[in-house]
């Protein structure tokens, strides 16, 4: 019997934990110098994986009692255009050398998609490790951060605002309200529940500190998370209602000139940092961020917002998927006059063709039809185009409710 015979796929449980947590500190190269930089035992990361397990759809490859391949799609919500999703976070993927090329990932991908259809998680993500990779089985870019550097001497000045920080555990409560409240705002954003929240703290130093701006009336409307090594301030995260808080958040920043020598972190691409500072002459690096890709069209687009036209617009189009035959084919699009769509299979000739990739990033809206279709990525008549750029939204910049 050949070593492919051998194999079987079947559900990872929590039995499985300890191999789970192994492959994954292979795949990942975590070392115990690593774990201990973090104060993490290797009991302690085990035992914090195992929520994974009961909480997570997670698909591996046995060979006979071996774990040898292995995927987890977590249930997580994300917010498109105001619309709450259901969303399968795709994480944990990884094969031993010995057991690559052998088609385990695509055949475990193909099964977690059809799972993933099967609990109504019309589109999933994930953070790649490989844009092609991910590219080849149907994920495509829907967004960027940025990374940035600001020195010392470039810090904003203290101005006055009515409000005041506190510097809080990163598990308080109102760490959680105020990211409850942007996300609730913020397109493209993912809603953490308990086991985001679990995963989003996994690896981080114990120095990580929270710093929560309270307006006037003593509600928190931003928050700051980061830790100070090297004379350096490492923003993790930042995020905030209003104008007044993002002042309050980077007064507390400036109250550390004397302490340290920088300031980088991560910040969302349309963030006027640079624009924004006296000194704007800072270092910014964009890069991209969420891939995403539609599961299954048909259910994603009937309850995707589109935009109400007050007219209906009919158009068809042909359809490409690297891995799923339900969404290969020919299909009529209907947007009502309200903004409601619908998806069937027709016989029509199309109006424009594209693939998943692309159909995923333009409804998206973090690439407009008219790019899409310039670079060939859509093809389609101008008219067409028209009327795509026309029932699609605009992706909403981070702070168009505060100006």
């Amino acid at each position: 019997m050949s070593r492919l015979d051998r194999l079987k796929m079947g559900n990872v449980e929590t039995k499985h934990f300890q191999q789970f947590n192994q492959l994954l500190r292979y795949v990942f190269q975590v070392t115990k110098k690593d774990l201990q930089m973090v104060g993490w035992e290797e009991r302690e990361i085990a035992l914090a994986k195992k929520p994974v397990l009961d909480q997570a759809d997670v698909l591996g490859w046995f060979d006979g009692e071996k774990l040898v391949s292995q995927l987890a799609v977590y249930p997580f919500n994300v917010n498109i255009f105001g619309r709450t999703f259901e969303m399968g976070g795709l994480t944990g993927v990884g094969t031993y050398p010995e057991y690559a090329n052998m088609g385990l990932m695509y055949k475990l991908m193909g099964q977690a998609l059809a799972d993933m259809k099967q609990r109504k998680q019309s589109i999933s993500y994930l953070f790649p490790y490989s844009i092609p990779y991910y590219r080849r089985r149907g994920w495509e870019i829907i967004s960027d951060k940025m990374t940035f550097e600001v020195k010392d001497v470039q810090l904003p000045k203290l101005k006055k605002v009515p409000g005041y920080v506190e510097r809080l555990n990163i598990e308080h409560l109102d760490v959680r309200k105020v990211y409850q409240l942007i996300s609730s705002k913020m397109h493209a954003a993912m809603i953490r529940n308990d086991l985001a929240w679990d995963e989003y703290w996994r690896w981080d130093v114990d120095e990580l500190t929270a710093a929560v701006y309270y307006d006037e009336t003593h509600e928190p409307n931003g928050y700051l998370l980061y830790w100070i090594s090297e004379d350096v301030l490492h923003i993790k995260e930042m995020i905030y209602i209003d104008q007044e808080a993002r002042i309050g958040l980077w007064n507390f920043i400036g109250a550390h000139f004397s302490m340290v020598s920088k300031v980088v972190g991560n910040i969302f691409m349309n963030e006027p940092l640079a624009f924004w500072l006296e000194d704007g002459d800072i270092k910014e690096t964009i890069s991209p961020y969420f891939m995403a890709r539609i599961v299954d069209a048909t259910q994603f687009i009937s309850h995707y917002p589109f935009r109400a036209t007050g007219t209906e617009i009919q158009l068809t189009f042909k359809l490409e998927d690297p891995m799923l035959e339900w969404n290969q084919g020919i299909f009529k699009l209907h947007v009502s006059a309200d903004g409601h769509g619908e998806l069937y299979l027709s016989k029509d000739q199309p109006d424009f063709s594209l693939d998943i990739q692309t159909l995923t990033t333009m409804l998206f809206s973090y690439k407009r039809p008219a790019y899409l279709a310039a670079i060939s990525r859509l093809k389609s008549d101008e008219k067409t185009v028209e009327i795509l750029e026309k029932v699609i939204e605009r992706q909403t910049p981070y702070f168009s409710d505060y100006f």
